[in-house]
């Protein structure tokens, strides 16, 4: 019997597909089916509506919600300054030892969460989240003691440990490596907004001091605190879960993303999965990946700096000679140019589809920046000093969704990737308890430990850049020249097809980002 003809086998594969898409089953790679067995590419324009209707569905709402996270996490330091560190007579390093405790639990309960999310669908699982952090943010309001603010911030740590991870994670199964961080970026400049809107927020709400009997400070955890819990009662319903059950796709549309990720492998041969079932293998394989480690050595940097300098900078300017309410406006365009730094860098990381040039740049600002705040003979030349917080701000930021995307795009399958993702931001973030407690009140206006900590945390941050720039690239050679003269089928011969998922960033088919 002759072997069908290439017109035969498109017949067959486009009444595969009309029967696939009347019956509502989904034709995928993920099957077993051959690529030229089903959807793997559209039109541009028609990808290009595809993905904004991915885009309007996930992006805003996720982006919206870090906002509110930032918000609660961080409106402690605007509390601090509206009279909290007042009535609850917060002194020496009081104030640091609250900011720490969220820390604890927040880097030990980031694994545990992104595992937890492998399981049940991330809808239900980041409402839950959201309703325990309201719930804990709102009761900051009423503590009457600085045991109880102890304990409400170990529990907010607790509540949102998991909401980081498991949206960045959620991201990177609905889109390709060079598509991920710009979108990923907008999700993070809400950080970066959360910085401005809450010291706009700070300003109106603690205008309210004396409504209840309650100082202004409380109301502002008050206040902020109950959107999180609002919106729990929202998110289960509307956040898209997964490309397979997304029901504001069709058919079509769902296979074509599935597809397109699963053949991403950056080499054009081969396949990775994202509908793998976690299990005690990819969690060990996450643990061992040293690259992972270094990354957290980078992300340090980050959160060593950006926690250390948003709970301090009202003060910080307000040190400058500001009352406590301008201060807390001018906190505001610090947090704008950083939004506006941190997505020109993915846009830009995106279209050239490089990573660690634009992490080393990003700390090379914020360098500049550490460099001039100590060398500024505070008090004096408040505007200079009030310059360089810009640069400080912009460098911190714009490297580390860079640093994330580097990381998430070269782990794989989705089970690694989900664990090696929340490790990078689990000890990543245990980088807060250094940056909470170097900014010192008694240092104040100079910051000598705190501006020094981060210079230093920053460099070493650029030569961890470089080492895992020269170990992926070193890789990709390798495996290169293992593939040279070899054909797709006699590399397959070698294992078999679960062999490879299994393998996933260690198949000898993929590619890592530079």
């Amino acid at each position: 019997m002759e072997p069908p003809t290439d017109v035969e086998r498109q017949e067959k594969k486009d009444i595969d597909i009309a029967h696939g898409e009347a019956s509502g089953e989904l034709r995928t790679v993920d099957l077993g089916l051959d690529a030229s067995e089903v959807v793997t590419s559209v039109e541009k324009a028609e990808e290009a509506r595809i993905l904004r209707k991915v885009d309007l569905r996930l992006v805003p709402l996720l982006s919206f919600l870090y906002l509110v996270a930032f918000i609660d996490r961080t409106n402690i330091g605007n509390a601090n300054i509206a009279g909290m560190a007042t009535d609850l007579k917060l002194e020496g390093l009081m104030y640091n030892v609250a900011l720490t405790l969220f820390f604890v639990p927040y880097g030990f309960f980031e694994v545990p969460s992104n595992i937890v999310l492998k399981m049940v669908r991330p809808s239900l699982w980041i409402s839950l989240l959201l309703f325990c952090w309201g719930v804990v943010s709102t009761l900051m309001g009423v503590v009457q003691s600085y045991d109880g603010l102890l304990a409400a911030r170990f529990f907010l740590g607790v509540a949102e440990a998991g909401f980081f991870p498991a949206s960045t994670f959620l991201l990177t199964i609905w889109y390709k490596r060079y598509e991920v961080q710009r979108r990923m970026a907008i999700f993070y400049a809400s950080a970066s907004l959360a910085g401005a809107f809450s010291g706009l927020l700070a300003f109106l709400i603690q205008k309210m001091a004396g409504v209840g009997g309650y100082n202004g400070w409380r109301w502002i955890f008050i206040l902020e605190g109950l959107v999180p819990v609002l919106l729990s009662f929202v998110v289960w319903k509307v956040l898209p879960d997964s490309p397979e059950t997304a029901k504001f796709l069709t058919t079509k549309e769902k296979e074509f993303i599935i597809n397109r990720l699963a053949l991403e492998t950056g080499s054009g041969h081969g396949r990775v999965t994202n509908s793998d079932r976690i299990k005690l293998h990819h969690i060990i394989a996450a643990a061992k990946d040293w690259r992972i480690w270094c990354g957290v050595v980078c992300f340090w940097a980050n959160t060593i700096g950006v926690y250390g300098f948003t709970a301090t900078v009202p003060a910080i300017i307000q040190g400058l000679g500001y009352t406590s309410a301008l201060a807390q406006l001018m906190t505001v365009p610090v947090y704008v140019v950083a939004m506006i730094f941190v997505l020109g860098f993915a846009w830009a990381s995106d279209y050239y589809q490089q990573r660690t040039p634009f992490i080393i740049a990003g700390f090379c600002i914020a360098i500049v920046g550490l460099i001039a705040e100590l060398a500024i003979p505070h008090p004096a030349m408040t505007g200079v000093s009030y310059f360089f917080l810009y640069l400080v701000a912009a460098g911190l930021y714009s490297p580390f969704i860079c640093l994330v995307c580097l990381i998430g795009n070269n782990l794989a399958p989705s089970s690694k990737r989900a664990v090696g993702m929340a490790i990078l931001i689990s000890f990543g973030n245990f980088g807060g308890i250094c940056g909470s407690n170097i900014f010192l009140t008694a240092q104040a206006p100079r910051y000598p430990v705190g501006y020094g900590t981060g210079l230093a945390i920053c460099c070493t941050a650029v030569i961890g850049t470089l080492v895992l720039r020269f170990a992926y690239a070193r890789e990709n050679k390798r495996r290169d020249d293992f593939m040279a003269g070899k054909t797709d089928d006699e590399v397959r011969a070698m294992y078999t097809e679960q062999e490879l998922l299994d393998l996933g960033d260690r198949s000898p088919f993929f590619r890592y980002t530079l």
